[in-house]
């Protein structure tokens, strides 16, 4: 089974429970190790680390363990949107090419053909806005969620500074890039490199002293290896690891953190802003980024384009999710599970988490491993939330 640490929770016995759920994911060979904590609006309520961080050398998985939590940066960069709209400096509808000329004058598929690669383009009607930026609805896509993003390449001579878009800002939801262009115009208005806006405006107010793109090499032995699952079901190291740094860091993914620097991130929301004493957000903004910002549009179950950096995206409720400003949105609440309203999303790497401001609880996992998505990955996650929520009731 590997390392396993645990402390106990504010209930009788509900340590016994989600110990059992992550050892024997473990033990049955699903998962190469795993770390997970819960919080309540008080402090953190349960917290176990499990299995392996590198199974070649047997190093154990420990509560500060470091991960790349990829696209679980999101959130952080549409905080730091936020805290520029509180300060009137920009509007969510703003477009885009007022802060960022890269954005001006886009180009939209007309016809891409899958076999030859040879394609159409045309003006797009309207501008993304910085909303549509970050709630991937501006027309962009990942090489893992859009074969043509996959398979486009320019034709001599011409350039494109971004896109050309997949479909017109707002008509469609497309996990995405945007966020990319949405700490790109943090930047701009700041002056600063995200990295330090972070830690300046984020991670220092909220004791966030783990969590960064370039972490100083002191922690590097408590860093996990990136997994990749063989086709016997075993795992073996990816050869390709993420870079310890991230010279250009991005609004979309990149930053290293640990579960209990990043159940700061989720106290801070539960508690509308606020993290002792520090005031981070007003509950005004957490209540926006909480709310849809995609009308009647949904977040829709993707298929991969790429099945070894991703499985197929079903863990979502198709067409039926929202998505707020940095996550996705239940629309339904869940048996056993998650409250309707709550939010979540994840990283590649099989990192995840959720907020339920209803019940007041949140909740981390982080796995390190490939494919994104991957259903006994999934599975643990899912075990991990209901052994959660049927010890607090």
């Amino acid at each position: 089974m590997g390392a396993r640490q645990s402390a106990p929770a504010s209930r009788s016995n509900p340590t016994t429970a989600i110990d059992k759920v992550l050892a024997d994911a473990v033990a049955r060979g699903d998962v190469p190790g795993v770390v997970a904590m819960v919080t309540d609006r008080h402090g953190i309520v349960y917290q176990g680390a499990f299995g392996m961080a590198d199974v070649a050398s047997g190093k154990p998985m420990t509560v500060d363990t470091m991960f790349r939590i990829a696209s679980m940066t999101k959130p952080v960069t549409s905080l730091a949107v936020m805290q520029l709209v509180e300060q009137g400096r920009l509007s969510l509808d703003d477009p885009g090419e007022k802060y960022l000329p890269q954005l001006a004058n886009l180009k939209v598929f007309e016809t891409f053909d899958a076999t030859t690669g040879a394609y159409t383009v045309r003006p797009a009607k309207r501008a993304p806005t910085v909303r549509q930026l970050l709630t991937h609805t501006a027309g962009f896509g990942y090489n893992f969620t859009s074969p043509i993003v996959r398979d486009f390449k320019p034709r001599a001579g011409e350039l494109y500074a971004a896109g050309p878009l997949l479909f017109e800002p707002g008509e469609q939801w497309l996990y995405s890039t945007g966020i990319d262009w949405g700490g790109r115009i943090v930047e701009t208005l700041s002056g600063k490199t995200l990295e330090t806006y972070f830690h300046d405006h984020i991670f220092i107010p909220l004791g966030m002293t783990e969590t960064a793109y370039n972490p100083p090499d002191d922690r590097r032995p408590r860093l996990t290896i990136v997994h990749r699952r063989r086709p016997d079901g075993t795992f073996e190291a990816d050869p390709v690891q993420p870079a310890w740094n991230v010279p250009q860091p991005v609004g979309g993914g990149g930053l290293a953190s640990t579960a209990s620097d990043y159940i700061r991130f989720l106290q801070m929301l539960l508690n509308q802003g606020t993290l002792n004493g520090k005031r981070i957000v007003s509950a005004e903004t957490v209540a926006t980024m909480s709310r849809n910002h995609i009308g009647s549009v949904g977040v829709r179950a993707v298929k991969t384009a790429m099945p070894e950096r991703s499985s197929d995206f079903t863990f979502v409720e198709d067409g039926r999710d929202k998505w707020g400003i940095g996550f996705m949105i239940t629309a339904n609440g869940k048996p056993g599970r998650r409250s309707a309203g709550s939010l979540s999303w994840g990283g590649l790497n099989n990192t995840y988490f959720w907020i339920d401001p209803a019940r007041g609880i949140g909740g981390v996992i982080l796995m390190q491993f490939l494919p994104f998505a991957d259903s006994k990955a999934l599975a643990v996650y899912d075990g991990f939330e209901r052994a959660v929520y049927a010890n607090s009731r």
